[in-house]
């Protein structure tokens, strides 16, 4: 992982962190399965120290790509840092909010789940979709929906109705991961990133 070819080391750190965030999300799901619930709190003390650094990372990622003109298939760099970029509040408002619920295992394990379900859209946009003629923002937007349905699907069949917080915290996410493009294409956006480009992105 750390010797793949990125094109700088923050780049290395951003996917060293937010990896890392995805091996104790599975390993905090093990330990409670496992009904170790003093080792699953402990270990989330740690956790949650990552969620600032996150998305300090994500926001500093993104205005990178900025700076180097990334573009995300035909889209243009001031709509490609917008897919980063739009989904950093609500996952911050989800980690939040997570934390808040810590001694309510329910809410709180949905909001985790859809928190990281959220930063998983990267990886769908990664997906191999324009050979099976899908443009890869659309794919990566239909696999988030996919995958927050699953999570409905599983409130429907173990609740047999839509937990509460799942009412609110799915919708957000699932809009900010669809919403990033139209919102990115918009004049208000591109003045947004045209103010970024010249004042903040070249001091990251």
């Amino acid at each position: 992982m750390m010797r793949a070819p990125l094109p700088n080391r923050l780049l290395h750190i951003h996917g060293a962190v937010f990896t890392t965030w995805m091996i104790l999300f599975a390993v905090q799901s093990a330990l409670i399965s496992a009904r170790r619930v003093a080792w699953h709190r402990s270990l989330g003390i740690v956790a949650f120290c990552l969620t600032p650094v996150m998305v300090v990372l994500g926001t500093v990622a993104a205005l990178d790509g900025l700076r180097r003109g990334v573009r995300i298939g035909p889209l243009d760099p001031a709509v490609s840092m917008a897919i980063p970029l739009v989904g950093i509040a609500p996952l911050a408002l989800l980690f939040y909010c997570a934390w808040r619920a810590r001694r309510r295992p329910d809410t709180h394990k949905r909001l985790i789940l859809l928190a990281t379900i959220g930063m998983v859209e990267a990886a769908f946009g990664r997906f191999p979709w324009d050979q099976m003629g899908v443009p890869p923002a659309s794919g990566a937007v239909l696999g988030l929906g996919l995958t927050i349905l699953l999570v409905i699907a599983y409130d429907l069949f173990s609740l047999h109705r839509i937990h509460r917080s799942t009412l609110w915290a799915a919708p957000l996410v699932f809009l900010s991961g669809a919403g990033a493009v139209p919102i990115g294409m918009t004049s208000a956006w591109h003045s947004f990133a045209g103010f970024l480009a010249r004042y903040v992105a070249p001091y990251v």
